[in-house]
């Protein structure tokens, strides 16, 4: 990029033109083509508008890790994009630690596998957490033994199966985990001077933050890489409306399983009784035999009835509803 110009500099350089010291034609465009140089170790196959829509696809794939992971973590999950960019497979690869943690995924029906390379403390915190620890990862970096593997494999497939959502716009994903590699050289997917798209994200669990990498190589999305810009995402988004979205909510709601009770009395003995209490023994309730019983829906009083039978089973027949709370 050339110098910027001061204001007193543009001054001077009208004046110049305006009292024909210089002439204007030797500031025309002479037609001669500026040429580009271009990179045959590094061609370009992601454009800008490829890196924005994946951007795109990969923060909503990071709002879907925020809701789903505390499921499993019990912890706090933020997910952020920080940076997207195309790479020769082999810087993605050399740049790897050892030991590391690299998800081999299948994204069929397209060909080929994408990897997520997950940061070592984010392993070892995830390990602690499903283990029943705090989540804080350790001091010193070791190898994963197989047991902490499989732990680690169970959250990988729940993000290797949320990663259909967010490409429902462009292509109907069926992603599946293959293994978890520790090694970098077990994870050859593609040639190393072929280029590939590096989307990195943060994570964060409860206090512990580290990166995430997803590696899609363009052997991979070379079919729908004309799919991947912004007009193609915002044209094929199903616009639902609020009641759509509202009818999909109360059905969700209509199917919840809540707990009902209804309480005969309440009574209360001394510590003495209850240790010598013995079989045929009567304990005396604070309520009547025709006094109408109370029914909890959770913790709250919501209706009386009357107690009685149904099919050899023990029953309540409704007589009052309480409206309020």
């Amino acid at each position: 990029m050339g110098d910027v110009l001061s204001q007193s500099e543009i001054d001077n350089l009208l004046a110049a033109l305006s009292s024909g010291e210089l002439d204007a034609d030797e500031f025309k465009d002479t037609g001669e083509k500026q040429v580009k140089n271009y990179d045959f170790q590094r061609p370009s196959k992601f454009s800008k508008e490829h890196l924005r829509t994946l951007d795109i696809i990969f923060e909503h794939y990071g709002r879907l890790l925020s809701t789903h992971l505390p499921a499993y973590l019990r912890k706090n999950v933020q997910v952020e994009v920080i940076n997207s960019e195309a790479v020769v497979y082999q810087e993605f690869t050399n740049a790897l630690s050892n030991p590391v943690l690299l998800g081999i995924i299948d994204f069929s029906p397209l060909k080929g596998n994408i990897i997520i390379e997950l940061a070592e403390n984010i392993g070892y915190a995830i390990v602690d957490r499903m283990l029943g620890g705090g989540g804080i990862p350790l001091d010193k970096t070791r190898d994963f033994s197989e047991i902490e593997l499989v732990i680690i494999e169970r959250i990988m497939t729940v993000m290797t199966n949320l990663l259909a959502e967010p490409w429902g716009n462009v292509v109907k994903l069926e992603p599946r985990l293959m293994r978890i590699e520790t090694n970098s050289q077990f994870a050859q997917i593609i040639s190393p001077s072929d280029m590939a798209s590096i989307i990195t994200l943060n994570i964060k669990i409860g206090n512990v933050e580290g990166m995430m990498n997803v590696c899609l190589p363009y052997a991979c999305l070379e079919d729908i890489i004309d799919k991947l810009n912004t007009k193609y995402w915002y044209s094929t988004m199903q616009v639902k409306g609020d009641a759509d979205y509202q009818d999909i909510i109360e059905v969700a709601i209509a199917k919840a399983r809540i707990p009902i009770r209804a309480v005969l009395g309440r009574s209360t003995v001394s510590l003495n009784d209850f240790i010598n209490m013995q079989k045929g023994d009567i304990i005396k309730l604070d309520t009547k035999v025709n006094d109408e019983l109370s029914v909890y829906v959770g913790n709250i009083k919501k209706f009386t009835g009357l107690p009685g039978s149904s099919s050899e089973s023990y029953a309540v027949k409704v007589s009052t509803i309480i409206r309020e709370e």
